[in-house]
């Protein structure tokens, strides 16, 4: 049987709020999230085996575990039985950067899920799939019907249909950056802003005045991200550059393409061993 093809698109954060901690000791967040054409390929068959077939490969495969985000929800939808005992060949091509706060791992787990459900593989309610989503990753919820999101503290997914037409320039250094150790540095808390949320949020200068309050904390431990984010605040027409997750990546947006492959040229020029890419929102 001929592999089905699906695109697992990364996730930006357009800005993060941390609200501060839930019972559970998870830290509570707030975020817009948007979704560029930077993508991974996941293929996919059914096969006639015991037991899953899982491969990693491109330029960003290396040191992905045996335990990843996938074979985390194969193992759920099996244990639950959802997949009537169907076992699937995968072959990943790893595009998205790991540790790179553009949860590539988490949107090939969401980028599956929405295949099963759109080829009713799987038949489960919304209860059953949130609570699956939060068995493999935080972030896997918003992978879920990638759209323009306004995420709440109180958990609460706001799917947008405005488009926001930006184009960016994906830059990120010769470093990752760890999410559980970014945010146990993490001392000081906000309040919550996105609580009634509403589409002027998505609105250009409402993005602009927003923040990712993690940034600070990764520049302090990483103070080259201080310099990285000086250069391209300083590029022609840029709009604004921000983090996005935990990092490392720094993306800069601009409203055109020329202006984004203006500044990627000036990028590589200065820094020529950081990875970089130019794309567009989605």
């Amino acid at each position: 049987m001929n592999f089905s093809k699906i695109r697992s698109y990364a996730k930006l954060n357009l800005a993060l709020n941390v609200i501060g901690k839930s019972s559970s000791d998870l830290h509570r967040v707030e975020s817009l999230i948007t979704f560029v054409k930077l993508y991974d390929l996941i293929y996919l068959r059914p096969i006639k085996l015991n037991r899953h077939r899982i491969n990693f490969k491109g330029k960003f495969a290396k040191g992905i575990s045996k335990k990843n985000t996938i074979s985390k929800l194969l193992q759920i939808l099996d244990k639950k039985n959802f997949l009537n005992n169907q076992k699937f060949e995968i072959k990943v091509v790893k595009n998205i950067p790991q540790k790179s706060g553009m949860g590539g791992g988490s949107m090939n787990a969401a980028s599956l899920i929405n295949y099963f459900l759109e080829k009713k593989i799987i038949k489960i309610n919304k209860k059953k799939l949130i609570n699956i989503t939060k068995l493999i990753g935080s972030d896997v919820i918003l992978g879920i019907n990638p759209k323009n999101t306004i995420l709440s503290s109180n958990g609460k997914l706001t799917k947008l249909k405005k488009k926001l037409n930006f184009y960016v320039l994906l830059v990120k250094p010769n470093f990752g950056c760890s999410t559980k150790i970014i945010y146990s540095k993490l001392v000081n808390y906000s309040k919550a802003k996105y609580n009634k949320p509403k589409k002027s949020l998505l609105s250009t200068n409402s993005i602009i005045n927003s923040t990712n309050e993690l940034e600070n904390v990764v520049i302090k431990k990483h103070p080259k991200l201080k310099n990285l984010k000086l250069f391209l605040s300083k590029l022609p027409n840029i709009i604004f550059e921000r983090m996005t997750g935990s990092g490392s990546s720094i993306v800069a947006y601009f409203y055109s393409k020329k202006a984004a492959d203006i500044g990627a040229k000036k990028f590589r020029k200065k820094y020529k061993n950081y990875w970089y890419i130019t794309s567009k929102t989605i």
